[in-house]
């Protein structure tokens, strides 16, 4: 039985009603985000960040919505650079981190826990600090203490996960100034064209049928999604996409990278979900099934397929091969193809099409992309 109802998709005083906060104009904005942030970046003196030269390592200190800031430097750093960028969500601070190192702090509200004892932290062993969030927050104050450079967050958003490019542009900057990642000012204003485009494909006022985003969200109404990226580049994308399906559209969702996760995928085809107990459960997809006597109907796998043109033959042919196990176990499968020719232009292509499909689908279900009554709850008991 579907739970997605398209009509909501299609209506736009539902569509505005149920987004209370404006999460679908926020997405609209992300290139406006990146161009902002480039404009804040420079205000703040980011080619300052560790005395412009190289560091020893980089951690990134995130959480939640932010964290994926962390897993995109990793993913863009040069591969030969001997710069080694890890990442953390809360403290301790690891022992090895000092004057020779970088610490990068990210915090929409400049007031996270996690981020913001990690930078006091680095900031009194002497390391080089950049931190990115609110003016006058707590973090803020922790880098003038520590004479680091701070990137305002400018554009308003009414969570961390719809202000992604605010908070990734300025660290995608400094890697390029650092030498870390080849992220120059002109292909992240290529990136922020790419992602006017994509809000441009994915507008609330363009039809389910033809938009890219409400498809991919229809298409994966009562499944079981997993999200597959078919290399490193993807790969991130995969996970942002994961976490935006279970925080945005309330779904559970899982992900992963081939190769490795080849065979976890295609194991999962023997499953309830693939076509490994259809044969002797009268539940499985039977069309003339009666839900009441035969139970309800087991949802099917779906798996986004989110496919990066830059690998070479050998990758793409395992992917390949992967799509069409789980089209063969009857599995929902929805491919999508980075655009641009830069790594960051691709990677903004395919996180601009799934954050719109995860809001979307939330719509779809009826749910507001920004408020979610258990994480209120959850936060007024732990308070």
């Amino acid at each position: 039985m579907p739970w997605v109802e398209e009509r909501r998709l299609d209506d736009a005083d539902v569509l505005a009603r149920l987004d209370s906060r404006g999460a679908l104009r926020a997405l609209a904005g992300a290139g406006a985000q990146v161009r902002r942030a480039l404009v804040s970046a420079s205000d703040a003196g980011v080619e300052r960040v560790a005395g412009g030269e190289r560091p020893r390592s980089v951690l990134v200190a995130a959480l939640g919505g932010s964290a994926v800031v962390g897993e995109i430097l990793d993913v863009l750093a040069e591969s030969g650079s001997p710069v080694q960028v890890s990442c953390r969500r809360d403290g301790p601070l690891p022992g090895w981190v000092g004057p020779l190192d970088l610490v990068v702090a990210v915090s929409q509200s400049g007031r996270a826990a996690g981020p913001l004892a990690l930078a006091a932290e680095a900031a009194r062993r002497g390391a080089s600090l950049l931190t990115v969030g609110a003016v006058d927050s707590p973090l803020a104050e922790v880098s003038a203490r520590a004479r680091g450079v701070h990137v305002e967050v400018a554009l308003p958003a009414p969570t961390s996960r719809t202000a992604l490019w605010s908070l990734l542009t300025p660290v995608l900057l400094a890697a390029d100034v650092l030498g870390l990642a080849d992220c120059p000012p002109e292909v992240l204003e290529r990136a922020a064209d790419v992602l006017d485009r994509v809000a441009e494909e994915c507008r609330p006022g363009s039809e389910a049928f033809v938009n890219p985003a409400k498809v991919l969200a229809t298409g994966l109404d009562a499944t079981v999604p997993m999200v597959l990226g078919d290399g490193a580049l993807s790969g991130a994308a995969a996970g942002r996409a994961a976490q935006m399906l279970a925080r945005t559209a309330r779904v559970p969702a899982t992900h992963g990278v081939l190769p490795d996760a080849a065979s976890t995928v295609v194991a999962t085809l023997d499953g309830p979900f693939g076509s490994g107990l259809t044969d002797s459960r009268p539940d499985g997809r039977d069309i003339f099934a009666d839900p009441y006597l035969d139970g309800p109907e087991v949802p099917r796998l779906g798996l986004v397929a989110l496919r990066d043109p830059g690998l070479d033959a050998a990758d793409a042919a395992l992917a390949d091969a992967v799509l069409q196990s789980a089209r063969e176990a009857g599995a929902v499968v929805l491919e999508q193809e980075a655009r641009g020719t830069h790594p960051v232009e691709r990677l903004a292509s395919l996180v601009g099409l799934t954050d719109f499909a995860a809001t979307y689908l939330a719509l779809g279900l009826g749910l507001d992309p920004s408020v979610s009554r258990h994480v209120t709850d959850l936060r007024d008991r732990t308070s």
